[in-house]
C-alpha cells in the first residue's frame, strides 16, 4: 500500500525473508569521540592515525591501510578494531553522513570522528554501508546543522533509526559489498598502472628538448629524427559549413573542448543555425586556440567517431599531409609539444587570463618526428593500443561503479 513503511529491501540473499528490525542505534552501539589531532601534527613516521578529512578524500568503507602518521599524544584514543567511524563536520549536510569501518587495532583516532562501536548484533561493514547509502543517510542529513560549515555529534547518531536483519545476513551483506570494493580498487589500480606506463612511454620514445634521438625506440631504426614545423606536415583546414539547420556532431564553444574531452564531438544541434561553422571530416584535428594560463591539457582532439561535423571558428582545424595521423595525436600528449606551443601563445585581450594564439603562429611549432614512416606508424601504433587498453579499463570500472550504486539502493531500506 501506499504510504506503507517498507521492512526488506528489494534485493536479498537466498534464504533470508523475515522483516527487517527497527531500534534505535543508541540501543546497539557505544558512542565516544575521537582526540583533537589536525593536520599539523602529521609526521614522515610515528603512530598511524586517521583524521576525519580522510573519510572524504579517500573514503573506504573499511579502511585496512593507514598512511599518516603523528606522534601520540597523552590520552590518545587508539582503535581496538571494527569501529564505526563518522566524520562530526563537514562542508554540506548530504556530505556529512558517510561511516567506514577501522578494519585494524592500534590506529589513533583524531579530532571530529564521531566513533560507533556496535554490539555483537551489529555487522560493522553492515552498519557503515546503511548509514552512508540507506535511509539513515537522509536522516542525519536532516540532523546535520550548521551553514558554511555542519556538524553532526554523538547525540544525533543515537537518535538514529536503525533498520537490520539478523547479523547473519548482514554479515553476508558486508561481505559482498567488501568483496566488490576489492575488485573495484584491483581495477582502479591496473588503470593507474596503465596510465603511469603511458606516461612513461610518452617521456622514453619521444626525443628530450635538444636531442634527436629517443631514449627507447623500436628495433632497426636508428636515424635521427628531424625537426619540423608543424604547418609543414599538416594542412589548414577552413572549409565553412552552409547547412542552417544541422543534425551533424558540434562542439559550441572551446570551453566544451576543454573542460569535456571525452565529449568532444559527440553533441548534436537540430535547429540552430551553424552556417559559417567549421565543417570538419572524419580523422581531421581541431586545436582550441584560446586557453587559461597553463598547458592546454586536451586542448586537441581528432574526429574518429562520424564521417563529419560542426566546429566552432574558436578553434584551428587542420588535417595531417606528411605525418602519420596517429603518431601526430598521441605527440599532442607529450610535455614537449605543450611547452612548445605555449610559447607561442600571447596573452588575448580579449578575457583577462585567457591566452589566445594566432593560426600562423600555431603552424610555425616546431615537433621532432622520425624520418622514417615506419617508425611514425610504429609509435603510434603502441599508444593507440594502451589508448584502447586504458578505456577498456575505464569503461569496466565505470560499469563496477554503477553496478554497486544499483545494489546500494536494492540492499538497504
Amino acid at each position: 500500500m501506499k504510504g506503507e513503511r517498507k521492512t526488506a529491501p528489494v534485493i536479498r540473499f537466498k534464504g533470508f525473508s523475515d522483516a527487517w528490525e527497527q531500534r534505535k542505534l543508541e540501543e546497539l552501539a557505544t558512542f565516544s569521540k575521537g582526540n583533537s589531532y589536525t593536520k599539523n601534527d602529521l609526521i614522515d613516521n610515528g603512530k598511524p592515525i586517521i583524521l576525519y578529512g580522510r573519510l572524504y578524500t579517500r573514503y573506504q568503507t573499511v579502511i585496512e591501510a593507514v598512511d599518516t602518521f603523528a606522534k601520540e599524544k597523552f590520552n590518545s584514543v587508539i582503535s581496538e578494531g571494527n569501529e564505526v567511524l563518522v566524520p562530526a563536520s563537514g562542508e554540506t549536510s548530504e556530505e556529512i553522513s558517510r561511516a567506514s569501518v577501522i578494519g585494524k587495532s592500534g590506529v589513533v583516532l583524531g579530532g571530529d570522528l564521531n566513533i560507533i562501536k556496535p554490539n555483537e548484533s551489529i555487522d560493522s561493514i553492515f552498519l557503515a554501508l546503511t548509514i552512508s547509502n540507506g535511509g539513515q543517510k537522509k536522516e542525519l542529513s536532516k540532523r546535520a546543522q550548521g551553514k558554511s560549515v555542519v556538524h553532526l555529534h554523538n547525540s544525533d547518531l543515537k537518535q538514529v533509526n536503525l533498520l537490520y536483519p539478523k547479523l547473519e545476513e548482514q554479515q553476508k551483506i558486508g561481505i559482498f559489498f567488501k568483496q566488490l570494493d576489492d575488485t573495484i580498487a584491483l581495477h582502479q589500480r591496473k588503470l593507474e598502472a596503465l596510465k603511469l606506463m603511458k606516461k612513461g612511454f610518452l617521456q622514453q620514445i619521444f626525443p628530450k628538448k635538444g636531442e634527436k634521438v629517443p631514449r627507447l625506440r623500436f628495433a632497426d631504426f636508428e636515424e635521427e629524427w628531424e625537426q619540423r614545423k608543424l604547418g609543414e606536415v599538416v594542412e589548414r583546414v577552413i572549409r565553412k559549413n552552409k547547412n542552417l539547420k544541422s543534425t551533424l556532431p558540434l562542439t559550441i564553444s572551446a570551453k566544451e573542448g576543454l573542460i569535456a574531452q571525452n565529449e568532444f564531438f559527440n553533441k548534436t544541434v537540430a535547429s540552430r543555425d551553424v552556417s559559417g561553422y567549421y565543417l570538419v571530416k572524419n580523422g581531421e584535428f581541431a586545436y582550441n586556440k584560446s586557453y587559461s594560463n597553463g598547458y592546454p591539457w586536451g586542448a586537441i582532439k581528432r574526429l574518429n567517431h562520424y564521417d563529419m561535423g560542426v566546429l566552432s571558428t574558436l578553434y584551428i582545424v587542420f588535417k595531417p599531409t606528411n605525418i602519420n595521423s596517429d603518431f601526430l595525436e598521441k605527440y599532442y600528449d607529450t610535455t614537449y609539444w605543450h611547452k612548445e606551443i605555449s610559447k607561442h601563445a600571447a596573452e588575448g585581450a580579449r578575457n583577462h587570463g585567457l591566452l589566445n594564439i594566432a593560426a600562423t603562429d600555431f603552424f610555425e611549432s616546431k615537433l621532432t618526428v622520425p624520418k622514417d614512416c615506419d617508425e611514425q606508424e610504429k609509435v603510434g601504433m603502441l599508444f593507440c593500443h594502451l589508448d584502447e587498453i586504458i578505456i577498456l579499463y575505464q569503461k569496466k570500472l565505470n560499469q563496477f561503479y554503477k553496478l554497486k550504486k544499483v545494489y546500494l539502493q536494492k540492499m538497504f531500506i
